[in-house]
């Protein structure tokens, strides 16, 4: 999940630490080709003999619409309807592997879809829904309209819902968060690709990426 924006598989892939690879929107890569994700992919399974990645959504749409059809179709909500990059991804590793690497793999494609919302809930998320439902009443009794709930500041606040929406929230690949991601997977950052490959990140961001130092987390 996520659309456009990569926290959710980006945490996730921090939180499981047994992640090699986190493909993001934000986050041009490219399959072939030296430092592209099937060199990578087969380092892995000659050092450890297994590999384990994770796909935002968003991710590597751009190849998508080279080869399918239906890029510019809209869902219910008249958002551009995102191809299904899980299975995309699944067929082009299995077909270079078995047909130009000569390699036997056994792969297992998880679409997770709606099971990350079904974990049941622990006791800080309780409270957490718990506060939320009784602000959301408290606003609504108060004749607000057209807003959300949330913590501003340690604080619980009346958010109009329109400042929520006004700007998109995506991973910047220059911040701390995404270091500690690449120092975990120790994944390429894929920023040899050029404009062909669907690739487009500035100069200044890839400089800023590669001087980037973790010395602690």
């Amino acid at each position: 999940m996520g659309r456009y924006s990569g926290f959710i598989a980006m945490f996730a892939t921090l939180a499981s630490r047994d992640v090699d690879c986190c493909l993001i929107p934000e986050s041009p890569f490219y399959l072939e080709g030296k430092g592209g994700l099937f060199q990578f992919i087969e380092e892995r399974l000659k050092e450890n003999g297994h590999i384990v990645i994770v796909v935002a959504e968003g991710a590597g749409q751009e190849y998508l619409a080279q080869s399918m059809r239906g890029i510019d179709e809209k869902d219910a909500s008249g958002n551009r309807l995102l191809l299904d990059v899980g299975l995309w991804l699944t067929q082009n590793i299995k077909d270079h592997f078995t047909k130009e690497r000569k390699m036997a793999i056994n792969m297992k494609y998880i679409d997770p879809t709606y099971m990350i919302r079904a974990i049941p809930s622990n006791a800080s998320d309780n409270i957490y829904c718990t506060l939320l439902a009784q602000s959301a009443v408290h606003g609504a009794m108060a004749g607000y309209t057209g807003f959300t709930v949330g913590p501003v500041n340690s604080r619980h606040a009346y958010i109009p819902i329109s400042h929520v929406t006004e700007t998109q929230n995506t991973v910047k690949l220059t911040d701390r968060m995404w270091a500690r991601l690449l120092a975990s997977t120790n994944q390429p950052s894929f920023l040899n690709c050029d404009e062909s490959t669907g690739g487009k990140v500035c100069k200044d961001t890839i400089d800023s990426i590669n001087n980037m130092k973790i010395t602690s987390i």
